[in-house]
C-alpha cells in the first residue's frame, strides 16, 4: 500500500483511535501485529494516519482489541471507507494543510457549536471583515494569498451543518477594520441568525460573576461522542483536540457560557443597539 506523505487529520484521528482501542486492551504493536498476521510496522504506519486500513481489517482490529462498541465501530468504518473528495481539495498546495483539514472537519460535523471573544466566527463573517483579518496577520499575507483565503472562507460559509455560536459583546465592539465595515458585520449577523441552522447568542458586558470568557473554540460533533473534536486557535492554524478529558472540558466549557448568554432575541436587540452606535 502506498504510503501517504501527509495524511488529514481525519486520517490521523482514526489512527489514533485505533491506537487507543490496542491500548485499552493491554497490547503493545509487537503483540498486536502477531495477532493479525501483519508487520509491526504496518501497525504503525496505521495508527500514524500514512497508510489506510480496509473495513475487513478494521473490524479484525476491533475483534482483537475486544471492542463491543458497535456505533463506534461503525463510525469508524466509515471513517476508513469514506472516498469523499471535498471542494476544499481545489485549495491543496494554496493553502496550508489546517484550512483544509478545518473544512472536512466542518463538512462531516454533526454540528458545530463555537465561542468567539476576539473575532467574529469565520462562518458568519462578511468578506471586508475577513479581509481586514487576514490583512492584519504576521507575518504579512501577500494579496493573492489573502484572496484565496478569503475564498476559501466564502465556500465554508456554503455549509447548512448547524451552527451555535456564542460571541462575547468585546468581538461586536472590537473594529477590525472601520465603522463602515463593523456596521455591515452586525447587520449581516442580524441577517444569519435568522437562518434555520445558525443560532446565535451573545455574552453581554454586563454580566457579574463571569471570568470564562477567555479564548475562543469550536466544538464539532462526531458521529458518536467519542468521535467529537474541539478545535483552539493556535499560532500558525488550528489546534485539534480529541482526548476524552480534554473533550469533556470544552463540552462544559461551551454549556456555561452558552448558559451566561442572552437568549437569541435578546441577543439580536444588542446587537441592534451596537450597530445604531455606529
Amino acid at each position: 500500500m502506498v504510503q501517504r506523505r501527509e495524511p488529514t487529520a481525519r486520517q490521523m484521528r482514526l489512527g489514533t483511535e485505533l491506537r487507543r482501542l490496542r491500548e485499552a486492551a493491554g497490547l503493545n504493536t509487537v503483540q498486536s501485529a502477531a495477532l493479525l498476521g501483519i508487520k509491526r510496522a504496518q501497525i504503525t504506519h496505521i495508527e500514524l494516519g500514512l497508510i489506510g486500513v480496509s473495513e475487513e481489517r478494521l473490524r479484525r482490529f476491533a475483534s482483537h482489541y475486544a471492542c463491543a462498541d458497535e456505533e463506534f465501530i461503525e463510525a469508524l468504518v466509515d471513517m476508513a471507507t469514506d472516498r469523499t473528495r471535498g471542494w476544499w481539495e481545489e485549495y491543496r498546495g494554496l493553502l496550508p494543510t489546517s484550512f483544509l483539514d478545518l473544512s472536512e472537519l466542518e463538512h462531516h460535523a454533526r454540528f458545530l457549536r463555537n465561542v468567539s471573544v476576539l473575532y467574529v466566527p469565520g462562518l458568519l463573517q462578511t468578506e471586508d471583515y475577513s479581509r481586514a483579518v487576514f490583512s492584519s496577520r504576521l507575518p504579512e499575507l501577500t494579496t493573492e494569498e489573502i484572496e484565496v483565503r478569503i475564498q476559501h472562507r466564502k465556500a465554508r460559509q456554503k455549509s447548512t451543518v448547524p451552527f451555535a455560536a456564542v460571541i462575547h459583546e468585546a468581538t461586536l465592539r472590537i473594529r477590525v477594520s472601520d465603522r463602515a465595515t463593523s456596521r455591515v458585520q452586525l447587520t449581516r449577523l442580524l441577517e444569519l441568525s435568522e437562518a434555520d441552522h445558525i443560532t446565535l447568542r451573545v455574552i453581554p458586558f454586563d454580566l457579574d460573576g463571569f471570568a470564562r470568557a477567555s479564548s475562543t473554540m469550536t466544538w464539532a460533533k462526531g458521529p458518536v461522542p467519542k468521535l467529537d473534536t474541539v478545535l483552539r486557535d493556535a499560532l500558525h492554524g488550528s489546534a485539534f483536540l480529541d482526548s476524552e478529558a480534554q473533550l469533556n472540558t470544552y463540552r462544559t466549557s461551551f454549556r456555561r457560557m452558552e448558559a451566561a448568554s442572552l437568549e437569541p432575541e435578546q441577543s439580536r436587540d444588542l446587537i441592534r443597539s451596537l450597530a445604531k452606535e455606529l
